[in-house]
């Protein structure tokens, strides 16, 4: 599938703080990317912690080819390293989830108004008065399925609806694919796995400053840069796979 238009959620996992300050890291790492490629990487919703860590973030990328290169993205990272918080020194094993999913247009899903319960809300963070006074926030559950999702980025409470509903149908899209190749359950554990660190796609090595991906076997050096947004070398590598 070729797509313009992604949502990527990148959920902490196992490994507490530090889980979600890896979180933080792939987040600033894929933003970082997608402004060497010209693209627009725009947060959704967020739930940071401190230390610069996130539990959870949505964001949406914009730009030609960032679905081609994203998707590999998909599964659990698992990066093994000495947390900031440490004072022993020991290396620590943590993880966080990634899930990217294509954007789909309004025809191709079709959300009925009734299986939607909405809430609003005010939105935190910064955007000064407008956002802590209006409920700007909007918060969607499908019914049917269960799932919720939310934008609160946005200044007006129309736009972040507009934007959850984006979320929501790339949600529904990728069940909707699941069910025609197969297990939902099975094949969405596959793709953003339980956060736990036995499922890994990839993992950071600090202590020998190496990143392996589990899937094609290959190996990069020089962990810092990548993390600074220089991920051409690991997308080119499932270029050559012929799996992009």
């Amino acid at each position: 599938m070729t797509a313009n238009k992604i949502i990527m959620e990148i959920r902490a996992g196992a490994g507490g703080d530090e889980a979600a300050m890896f979180a933080g890291d792939l987040a600033r790492m894929y933003q970082r990317y997608a402004a060497n490629r010209g693209w627009g990487f725009s947060v959704l919703d967020s739930n940071a912690t401190t230390l610069q860590g996130v539990k959870h973030l949505v964001a949406e990328v914009k730009g030609e080819g960032c679905y081609e290169a994203f998707r590999h993205e998909s599964g659990v990272h698992r990066v093994q390293r000495v947390p900031k918080t440490e004072k022993a020194g020991r290396v620590h094993t943590s993880t966080a989830s990634v899930a990217v999913l294509p954007v789909v247009e309004a025809r191709e899903v079709n959300i009925v108004p009734g299986d939607l319960e909405v809430t609003f809300s005010r939105a935190g963070g910064p955007g000064g008065q407008n956002v802590n006074k209006v409920e700007t926030a909007v918060r969607l559950l499908h019914k049917p399925t269960g799932i919720v999702v939310s934008s609160r980025e946005e200044r007006s409470q129309n736009a972040n609806r507009e934007k959850a509903l984006d979320i929501l149908r790339a949600k529904l899209y990728e069940i909707e694919q699941l069910r025609a190749t197969g297990s939902v359950t099975d094949l969405r554990r596959e793709q953003i796995g339980t956060g736990d660190r036995s499922e890994k796609i990839r993992t950071y090595n600090f202590p020998d400053d190496r990143i392996t991906d589990h899937r094609i076997g290959k190996k990069w050096h020089n962990i810092e840069k990548v993390l600074e947004g220089n991920m051409d070398p690991i997308v080119k590598a499932f270029e050559k796979t012929g799996q992009a």
